[in-house]
């Protein structure tokens, strides 16, 4: 008697586990070497963050703080997110600060300063202060100090230079000016700041956290602890699309030359905006949009796995009850 012949789905519930590896890598690795267009809907805690530093254009009494809290095995999803908002202070003139409280992350720190400055000329102690790395015993009486005086809080910067004695610090006291605390990590270490510098001082505080952190964080979001949130490499894609089509657009001039021309944030504009990949140059203010294109492909070939996996296991059951 001939054997039954054995269906598709049934031949899936004994596929080597290796083939599925290979197609799950190859739908990682190819949108990585060969980047695609995809439409990037930016949610509204990255919108008030863009909108929050943007607020602070020109200002010299306005200035915000950015807190490195984590190491290397975190850097694929928070770096691209602190390399674009560096670049939109740095487009639209918004004094930054950088501190870490982790050795680890002093290296991060630096190269992610120096990979946002590449394109612009900005000088240390003038347009940005590098606080540098301080040991974390040091953590809560910087924290709470800068809510008085940050030049005696924190005394000098990464390059010894006496803090009250930089340029960037003329009309920069405490948390009244360096009024956006953002904090980019893989743990909870942004709460010490919502309890501290948000509820004693009155600062605003913002996040940028890895995506599995970021259902804890919500909750503060709806209470208005948070002012904004990026989460994951989502939340990078989000704010790489906002400084693209806001703080870093280019529009022709009489002569026919693209000329800086950043405007105001609008969610009309913003609705109508469709960044191509390919009109981007430089490949590293658009990694975590090709980092999106590779996690959403590998996201729906492992759905497809699991149907699949689901319809054989059923199909397969029904046939043996039959």
């Amino acid at each position: 008697m001939a054997k039954d012949k054995k269906s598709f789905f049934d031949k899936m519930q004994v596929l080597d586990r290796r083939y599925i590896y290979i197609v799950v890598a190859l739908a990682i690795i190819i949108p990585l070497v060969i980047p695609f267009n995809s439409k990037t809907y930016v949610t509204t805690p990255t919108e008030n963050v863009y909108k929050k530093i943007d607020s602070f254009a020109g200002r010299k009494d306005r200035a915000i703080l950015m807190c490195f809290s984590h190491d290397a095995s975190t850097m694929a999803e928070l770096f691209p997110m602190e390399v674009s908002i560096l670049r939109h202070c740095f487009e639209r003139k918004v004094q930054v600060f950088t501190i870490c409280f982790m050795p680890a992350a002093k290296p991060l720190m630096d190269y992610a300063i120096q990979t946002a400055k590449e394109e612009y000329n900005v000088q240390s102690g003038i347009d940005y202060c590098n606080f540098g790395y301080k040991p974390y015993g040091l953590f809560l009486p910087i924290l709470l100090g800068m809510g008085d005086d940050i030049a005696e809080a924190v005394d000098t910067d990464d390059e010894g230079r006496k803090i009250s004695n930089l340029e960037i610090m003329k009309e920069i006291k405490n948390y009244n000016e360096m009024n956006l605390v953002i904090d980019f990590a893989a743990s909870a270490a942004v709460y010490a700041w919502i309890t501290y510098a948000r509820a004693r001082f009155g600062a605003n505080v913002a996040a940028g956290i890895t995506a599995v952190m970021a259902a804890d964080n919500y909750p503060y979001l709806q209470t208005g602890q948070l002012v904004g949130m990026l989460a994951g490499l989502k939340g990078a894609a989000e704010y790489e699309k906002l400084v693209d089509v806001f703080a870093t657009h280019k529009e022709l001039d009489s002569y026919g030359v693209l000329q800086p021309a950043s405007r105001e944030f609008s969610k009309e504009v913003l609705k109508e905006s469709w960044i191509k990949l390919s009109d981007i140059k430089n490949v590293k203010h658009k990694k975590a949009r090709i980092g999106m294109n590779a996690q959403t492909v590998a996201h729906i070939m492992i759905i497809v796995f699991i149907i699949l996996g689901n319809i054989g296991y059923f199909s397969s059951k029904k046939k043996k009850k039959a």
